[in-house]
């Protein structure tokens, strides 16, 4: 129990530390790259409220995209369901604010994050992006990309409360460990499917 502890604190720290000079707040920081990696999560609550996670990320892609600094968009989230479909969710949403159906692109078997950045190089031939989540997804995700030789920065949306974002928070110390539990074993995303152009 005490080794998996520290265990669990140490893959935190260093993945924190390995990717903080990588990812900000401020779109200033961001370099101008063609391609962005939207990483999914519900749209709404088990109550059927509003996700603000979901909300705050795509006010995030479509502030990245009015600055000029991206050109695409690769939407990748969860279609384990027919009913459950948050590439399709992301998509919609982000055309109802201006988004151009064809500087978005939907990847449906992102089921985890290493699946999401992994696949945005070897489907969608992205070896450099812009990954756009919360701060503390993005720590991991700009880390599993890196990890996979791609050159990666994240750009933080906002957070939510830390009373809301509570468990999120909490479950979020437990999948950075399982990230470096993954790397250490090798552990491989599924890929499969077609290859995607992207101009």
């Amino acid at each position: 129990m005490v080794a998996g502890i520290i265990f669990i604190a140490w893959a935190n720290y260093s993945i924190k530390k390995n990717s903080e000079a990588y990812i900000s707040y401020n779109i200033a920081d961001i370099p101008e790259t063609k391609t962005a990696l939207l990483l999914g999560t519900s749209k709404n609550l088990n109550s059927g409220l509003p996700n603000a996670y979901f909300y705050n990320r795509i006010q995030a892609a479509i502030d990245l995209y009015r600055s000029g600094k991206i050109k695409y968009i690769i939407v990748s989230g969860d279609n384990s369901t027919k009913d459950y479909n948050e590439p399709e969710d992301m998509l919609l949403t982000l055309m109802k604010y201006g988004i151009p159906q064809d500087s978005i692109f939907l990847d449906h078997a992102g089921f985890r994050t290493l699946d999401s950045v992994v696949r945005a190089k070897e489907v969608f031939g992205q070896i450099r992006l812009i990954i756009i989540s919360q701060k503390f997804h993005n720590e991991r995700a700009v880390f599993l990309a890196k990890e996979n030789g791609i050159d990666a920065f994240g750009y933080n949306a906002k957070d939510v409360s830390k009373y809301a974002g509570f468990k999120t928070n909490v479950r979020e110390y437990l999948a950075k460990a399982k990230a470096y539990y993954d790397l250490l074993l090798g552990v491989e995303p599924k890929l499969g499917g077609d290859k995607i152009l992207i101009p």
